[in-house]
């Protein structure tokens, strides 16, 4: 068998188990498999594909249709532009959450710091394998970026995804609930928090239930339980002229705002939209 015959055989099986964008993720498994990138896959449609290898794909191929998701299966998805090691450790990065890291960015080229040498500071709460924090670090060498999560094996995988990306001497992981690890005050906090509401966690896919997970993923009654938290104790964890990010689900956006109106009655707060054109990050400004 070629490697081209068995992406179209692959692709072929995919989409007969309904397995959506199945050509891309024939390509990832079989690129995984092979040792190959993209480009080099698709010079060598007409190679031979080892016996070994041929296995290997076919058994890839079966875990994909009975549930487990590719990046799972790879042990990689790439976010922002880089790549991150992942397992059922932590959630997988999701392309809507990458608006987080560029009104991360925006903020960060905004704000003037007081003449007196004080570091840009930032918290990732809830960091999962880390992507969120690493993407920070890479892009602002000069910030403070802590990253907290009540997980110490989601700490785990983000630490070599640190040590990945050299930057485990400027992103201090710290375990804990929320904010409560962080040892001072910051300028910037994002969070991708649990979102779900309890009663829509078992409608989810059988990928996410089965694989990812669960503490987070589940939000709560509303799915706001963990952003009400977050809330609650933010105004004391952020330096004056601060900036809180929130991602949400976009039904929730009108619950987040009255939310945040309730906890930080003086501040400013929007809703910035997706590239589908729904709402996805709260801005809160003190």
């Amino acid at each position: 068998m070629t490697l081209g015959q068995a992406l179209r055989q692959s692709t072929e099986t995919l989409t007969s188990h309904n397995i959506s964008e199945a050509q891309l993720e024939a390509e990832v498994l079989l690129m995984h498999v092979a040792g190959l990138s993209r480009a080099q896959l698709y010079s060598r449609l007409e190679r031979e594909l080892p016996p070994d290898q041929a296995q290997g794909f076919a058994d890839l191929i079966v875990r994909r249709i009975q549930g487990e998701p590719t990046a799972y299966i790879t042990g990689h998805k790439e976010f922002y532009g880089h790549d991150f090691e992942v397992d059922p450790r932590v959630l997988i990065p999701r392309p809507e959450t990458e608006l987080l890291v560029e009104k991360a960015l925006e903020f960060a080229k905004g704000y003037t710091l007081p003449p007196r040498g004080i570091s840009l500071t930032m918290a990732d709460i809830g960091t999962g394998c880390g992507a969120i924090a690493i993407s920070l670090a890479l892009k602002l060498p000069q910030a403070k970026i802590y990253a907290t999560d009540l997980s110490s094996d989601a700490l785990e995988v983000a630490r070599s995804n640190c040590g990945k990306h050299g930057v485990e001497h400027r992103i201090q992981l710290l375990w804990g609930d929320m904010l409560h690890p962080l040892p001072e005050p910051v300028h910037l906090m994002v969070a991708n928090l649990p979102y779900v509401k309890d009663a829509e966690i078992a409608h989810l896919s059988q990928e996410i239930t089965g694989f990812e997970p669960a503490m987070a993923l589940a939000g709560g009654a509303d799915g706001l339980d963990r952003i009400r938290q977050l809330l609650a104790e933010a105004r004391r964890k952020l330096r004056p002229r601060g900036v809180l990010l929130v991602e949400i689900d976009p039904r929730q956006s009108q619950a987040a705002i009255v939310l945040v109106q309730s906890c930080f009655s003086t501040s400013e707060a929007r809703v910035a939209k997706d590239l589908g054109g729904l709402d996805r990050v709260v801005i809160v400004a003190t």
